[in-house]
C-alpha cells in the first residue's frame, strides 16, 4: 500500500509539475498579448464619454507653464510630451493622473523637453492623451482617440500663443506628441504668415512622417543653416532591420481630413539630429553631441553629456544608429513602460545644438 500511494503521489506530483510548466511557457510566449489585453478599455469609441477637458487658463492643466532654465534665450517653446499614460478603462488619459504625471516629471520632460530649455521658456499642456494601448493596435478606435488628442492640443496652443504674441517660437513633441506637432504645424502654422515668420523649427521626435504631406510652406530642414521648417526622425538600432520594417509598416500619419491613416508605403522623413540634415551619407560617432540619461533630474539642471557615442546614418526613412554600451542606456522598467519613449536621450547634446544654431539663423535675419 505505501509503495502504491506513494507512487500515485509521485504520479500526481509530476502531472502538476507539467501543467505549472506549461502555463509558465505559455505565459511567457503569450504575455505580450496578455498585458495587451489587459489595457484594452473593452468599449468601442464610438460610445465612450472621455474625461472633462483641460481649461489651459488654469496653470495646473500645464506640466510646464513658461518654465525659464538659466541662461534661458529669447524663443517661446511649445512642448508636446508623449505617451506616460498606459490605458485600461479609458481610452484617453484623464488629466492629472498620478502615476501617468510622475512618468512625465520624472523621465519625458528632463530627457525630451531639456534640449529645448537653452531656447528659451518651455511650456508643455497636460492633454487628454491617447493611452499606450492606443500605440499598440491598429484597431479604428484607437486611432480615433489619438485623433481626439488634437482637440486639446489645439486648445493648448491657442492659450499658449495668446500668452507669445511675438518673437521666435519652437514646437517640440516626442512619439505620439510629435504626431500632434506635425498637425499643429499643417493647421495652424502653415497658412499662417506671421506664426510661419517666427518659426525657428518644428521637431518630430520619434515620429514616421510622410515626405509628401509636407506643407510647402513649412518644409523639411534639409540644412542647419535653415528656419521654419520641421527637423524629424524616427530611430531604429543599427542591424534591426526587422524592427524598422515593422515600425513602418504600422506607421500611421495625418491625412487631409485629420484622420490617423496607414504609411502605405509613402517614403518617410528622415532629419538625422547629428548634422540637421537630410544627407543619407554615414556620420561618423565622433561628430556626435552627447547622449544623457536625465531621469529623475530637477527641471533647470542641464545633464552631464556622452559625446562621440553614436555612429548614424538617414536609411529608407528611418534614422538608423549604433547604441552605446553603458549601464545608464538600459530599458528598464515594467512591460509597459518598456513600450514608452525611452527613459534616456541618445541626441540631447545634438538636439540641443541644433536648436541654438537654428535660432541663431532666425535672429540673423531681423532687420537691424
Amino acid at each position: 500500500m505505501t509503495i502504491g500511494r506513494m507512487s500515485l503521489r509521485q504520479w500526481v506530483g509530476w502531472i502538476g509539475l507539467t501543467v505549472v510548466l506549461v502555463l509558465a511557457t505559455a505565459v511567457a510566449v503569450w504575455r505580450g498579448d496578455i498585458l495587451r489585453a489587459s489595457l484594452d478599455p473593452q468599449a468601442p469609441f464610438q460610445t465612450y464619454t472621455p474625461p472633462p477637458a483641460p481649461d489651459y487658463r488654469d496653470p495646473t492643466a500645464w506640466a510646464l507653464r513658461d518654465a525659464r532654465a538659466p541662461e534661458a534665450g529669447p524663443a517661446a517653446v511649445f512642448f508636446v510630451h508623449s505617451t506616460t499614460y498606459d490605458g485600461g478603462r479609458e481610452w484617453n488619459g484623464p488629466i492629472g493622473d498620478p502615476k501617468a504625471d510622475a512618468w512625465l516629471k520624472r523621465v519625458v520632460l528632463p530627457n525630451y523637453a531639456g534640449p529645448f530649455a537653452r531656447a528659451g521658456e518651455i511650456s508643455a499642456p497636460r492633454y487628454r492623451q491617447g493611452s499606450l494601448y492606443t500605440r499598440l493596435t491598429l484597431r479604428d478606435d484607437a486611432r480615433e482617440a489619438r485623433a481626439f488628442a488634437w482637440g486639446d492640443i489645439a486648445a493648448a496652443f491657442d492659450a499658449w500663443i495668446a500668452r507669445h504674441p511675438d518673437g521666435p517660437i519652437v514646437l517640440a513633441g516626442v512619439e505620439q506628441g510629435g504626431d500632434l506637432v506635425e498637425r499643429l504645424v499643417r493647421e495652424r502654422v502653415a497658412d499662417d504668415p506671421a506664426l510661419r515668420a517666427r518659426l525657428v523649427a518644428a521637431y518630430l521626435m520619434d515620429v514616421v512622417v510622410a515626405v509628401d504631406g509636407l506643407s510647402p510652406q513649412v518644409p523639411a530642414c534639409h540644412s542647419r543653416a535653415r528656419v521654419g521648417c520641421i527637423v524629424a526622425w524616427s530611430p531604429v538600432s543599427e542591424g534591426n532591420d526587422g524592427a524598422g520594417r515593422r515600425r513602418l509598416r504600422r506607421a500611421l500619419v495625418w491625412d487631409e481630413r485629420g484622420r490617423l491613416v496607414d504609411l502605405a508605403g509613402r517614403a518617410a522623413l528622415c532629419v538625422n539630429p547629428v548634422t540637421g540634415s537630410t544627407d543619407t551619407s554615414p556620420v561618423e560617432a565622433r561628430l556626435h553631441q552627447g547622449a544623457t540619461n536625465a531621469t529623475g533630474l530637477e527641471w533647470g539642471v542641464r545633464p552631464a553629456l556622452m559625446a562621440r557615442e553614436i555612429a548614424t546614418q538617414c536609411r529608407d526613412g528611418l534614422l538608423r544608429h549604433t547604441e552605446p554600451r553603458t549601464e545608464s542606456f538600459r530599458e528598464t522598467g515594467s512591460w509597459a513602460d518598456r513600450r514608452k519613449s525611452r527613459p534616456y536621450n541618445l541626441f540631447y547634446g545634438d538636439i540641443e545644438a541644433d536648436v541654438q544654431a537654428r535660432l541663431a539663423v532666425w535672429q540673423a535675419r531681423l532687420p537691424a
